[in-house]
């Protein structure tokens, strides 16, 4: 099996399934989700946005593997070159231990793709059973783009629940307006902007027209969370809830 992942997502469950020997090619993302040894020497080939598909067919892929976002005229050129694609498209935490499994299946790692799966679904239940009785659930704002605002993914919204805290405004996944989070009161904003590491500003967020009403912004409580852990629907997400955790309920 020759695999070809354009998903940062899949190179990290790849990884965890013990099966990085099947990759081909990768993209420049997947190093910050997986040790760099990992993926070593192994051709960087353009991702779900900006590829070269011929250059991706030289690889001789037995399967490329892409998540959403991803355009249209990507994923067709892919296809033009005679390749099977197999695009994911995750929303919920149900939907990433389902990815799980199926990669498990597919590269012949069953068993490990359902023990990871569990693993991790057992570990948010633990998370999750720490927080149950809490009184104080604070409401939390978590942002992965900023021009337009668009605020986090669904499975962050399941993430920060089993944190201790309440995701506004809902629903989750979406392009959200400055009048909308204004309005929520977030007592908490988390700062997860996508292809930027840690280098989220809240000194920005403070600036914004009408911010400085919300409780988060007034009681200085912005953080920058490494958007990987938020962002990537793989077992990263693990170090994305002990980080929503500490900022959510510190005091525990």
């Amino acid at each position: 099996m020759r695999i070809v992942s354009l998903a940062p997502s899949a190179t990290r469950i790849l990884w965890e399934l013990g099966a990085a020997g099947t990759l081909a090619g990768v993209t420049r993302w997947c190093k910050d989700v997986v040790p760099a040894e990992a993926i070593a020497g192994l051709p960087i080939i353009g991702d779900c946005w900006n590829l070269d598909a011929a250059a991706v067919a030289r690889l001789r892929p037995d399967l490329v593997i892409g998540s959403v976002p991803y355009r249209a005229e990507a994923v067709q050129s892919i296809l033009a070159q005679g390749l099977r694609f197999l695009g994911k498209s995750p929303r919920r935490l149900d939907d990433i231990y389902g990815d799980i499994r199926m990669l498990g299946r597919i590269v012949g790692k069953t068993n490990e793709g359902e023990k990871l799966a569990n693993s991790m679904q057992s570990r948010i239940a633990a998370v999750r059973e720490r927080t149950a009785a809490l009184g104080n659930r604070p409401r939390v704002y978590c942002e992965v783009w900023s021009n337009p605002l668009r605020s986090a993914e669904p499975w962050v919204e399941e993430l920060v629940e089993a944190a201790g805290g309440r995701f506004v405004p809902c629903p989750a996944g979406r392009q959200v307006s400055s009048e909308e989070v204004i309005a929520a009161d977030p007592e908490i904003i988390v700062l997860a902007w996508a292809a930027t590491g840690d280098r989220g500003r809240p000194d920005l967020v403070r600036k914004r027209p009408g911010w400085d009403k919300i409780s988060a912004v007034k009681n200085n409580r912005m953080h920058v969370v490494r958007d990987e852990t938020l962002n990537t629907p793989a077992t990263v997400l693990l170090e994305g809830l002990d980080a929503l955790a500490a900022v959510i309920h510190p005091e525990r």
